[in-house]
């Protein structure tokens, strides 16, 4: 195989004209392509008169491809660790089901060692009925909701798949989500998504998967606390009454996990507070959204998206995050008197709204406090100040964006519920975001607050070997400071199991 990049077709064009168009650009007028496979589609939209799709495109030729000096196709198939050799004498122990916890007991099902995942929320059947109650209802269940249970929080979202890290693991992670049903296309598009509708149904197949290799899941089941015998994880304890012996702890909490990360810190783990950010979901029209990044090609090349970002006077940061087209905005509370949102799309982004965060740096020194878990504590003062806002209900404060400048009484609900400096960076920077696409500073622009969860406020270090100072827990994925969403999430636990697995042999009851 070869592979070959910037291919273009125009808008609407099929793709079965990318043979002859390869053939084209490698100078083979007599060869054939005889086998071709799509690696990365893109949308080149900076000519909004001659908007092209741009291909990278691996494929065989006829003849001997290496006459017409052509760059090989890199290998993507995964590859699978060697075995240790101490003995396992217990299984390994997993804490949390969302994208980190999931791979890391794919790839120790896979090899043999018959990990155990414990999560503290419900299957995706049950979690989906506990949300909608929550939505609907107002009855919020603490530990069945939109950030903990089977899939983590981004079973309620757009499912996004895109990362900044580069990993040849990605592909592990992308090729297991399209044999779970998320759809070919997530193999190549640029910004790949999944959506929420078909996150459920693929998380199902990967705990079916795991359970048939040898897996073992408890759901409604919470860590809370850890036996440590000389510097070492011994074992751990389940919702307040049953132990478990173990040499090896995956905490894949995620970044919601508050009262356990108050538990490690209890227990002594080395924690520093990290930075994260705050801010409200914004939303648009989706039509609005298209016509300003397509221009007259919107109605061909379907819900747009966006990125934009501002540098304020006083250098802090004001940018877009989780932009959701055709999607919803979406109260993802997961503690009492709490309101946070988030954004969430199905599949075919077909909403009439875009939405997405409006976020603002928040810096370490804003904390106000040096204890390591004063980021959460901050988190959660913001949180109440919206529930407040919103009446109390789990209803968030919500107002035009002309209603926030001019601070009328629900632009001072929102307003209310975010420090004075995100107040400040958000009025300075929207003029410049309005530039950068046409319409973002529309009057009529909806504001939801708050948003607080775009990471996690807290790191546990851990070492070379990915463990934390007592030996046997590996800290992972988001809650642990080391990922930034599904894919790289999945790849720390990717990288965390085959730790594991380079250390021991497989587990032999």
């Amino acid at each position: 195989m070869y592979r070959i990049s910037q291919i273009k077709l125009d808008v609407g064009e099929k793709t079965s004209a990318l043979p002859q168009k390869i053939l084209k650009k490698i100078g083979s007028s007599a060869g054939q392509i005889t086998e071709y496979r799509i690696v990365k589609e893109s949308i080149d939209a900076r000519d909004k008169g001659d908007i092209k799709l741009v291909y990278t495109v691996d494929f065989e030729v006829s003849g001997d491809g290496s006459a017409l000096k052509l760059e090989s196709a890199p290998k993507t198939e995964y590859q699978y660790v060697e075995s240790g050799n101490r003995t396992l004498n217990h299984r390994p122990v997993i804490v949390g089901f969302g994208p980190c916890g999931m791979f890391a007991a794919l790839i120790l099902s896979e090899m043999g060692y018959k990990p155990l995942v414990i999560e503290r929320g419900n299957p995706v059947e049950k979690r989906v009925q506990d949300v909608e109650r929550f939505w609907k209802e107002g009855l919020l269940n603490e530990e069945s909701n939109v950030q903990f249970g089977e899939g983590g929080a981004g079973t309620f979202s757009d499912g996004k798949l895109t990362t900044q890290i580069k990993d040849s693991r990605i592909r592990k992670v992308l090729e297991e989500l399209v044999a779970a049903g998320g759809g070919e296309e997530i193999l190549y598009k640029q910004k790949p998504h999944i959506g929420t509708d078909v996150l459920r149904t693929v998380v199902l197949h990967i705990r079916k998967k795991i359970l048939e290799r040898g897996g073992e899941i408890r759901f409604a089941s919470k860590l809370t606390n850890i036996k440590l015998i000389d510097g070492a994880v011994a074992g751990v304890e389940i919702n307040g009454q049953e132990w478990i012996e173990t040499e090896n702890l995956v905490l894949a909490i995620g970044h919601s996990a508050r009262d356990t990360f108050r538990v490690l810190n209890e227990l002594g783990f080395e924690m520093v507070q990290k930075p994260f950010s705050i801010g409200v979901r914004i939303e648009h029209p989706q039509e609005q959204i298209n016509k300003a990044q397509y221009g007259k090609a919107f109605e061909k090349l379907g819900a747009a998206d966006y990125k934009l970002s501002h540098r304020c006077g006083n250098g802090r940061g004001v940018y877009t995050f989780c932009m959701c087209p055709g999607g919803e905005v979406i109260i993802a509370s997961s503690q009492d008197g709490r309101v946070v949102t988030n954004g969430m799309s199905y599949h075919d982004r077909d909403g009439k709204y875009a939405n997405s965060a409006l976020l603002v740096d928040v810096r370490t020194e804003d904390f106000g406090s040096s204890h390591p878990l004063a980021g959460v504590e901050f988190q959660e003062k913001y949180e109440k100040k919206a529930f407040e806002e919103g009446g109390r209900n789990y209803k968030a404060p919500k107002a035009l964006w002309r209603d926030f400048v001019q601070e009328s009484e629900e632009g001072k609900h929102v307003r209310n519920s975010l420090p004075e400096f995100a107040v400040e960076a958000l009025l300075e920077a929207m003029p410049y975001l309005g530039r950068k696409l046409k319409g973002f500073d529309a009057e009529n622009a909806i504001l939801t607050a708050v948003e607080t969860r775009s990471s996690s406020p807290v790191r546990i270090i851990r070492d070379e070997q990915m463990q934390s100072k007592y030996k046997g827990i590996y800290p992972a994925g988001e809650g642990a400071g080391y990922a930034g969403g599904i894919t790289s999430a999945a790849v720390d636990g990717i990288r965390i199991a085959e730790q594991i697995v380079s250390r021991y042999k497989p587990f032999d009851e």
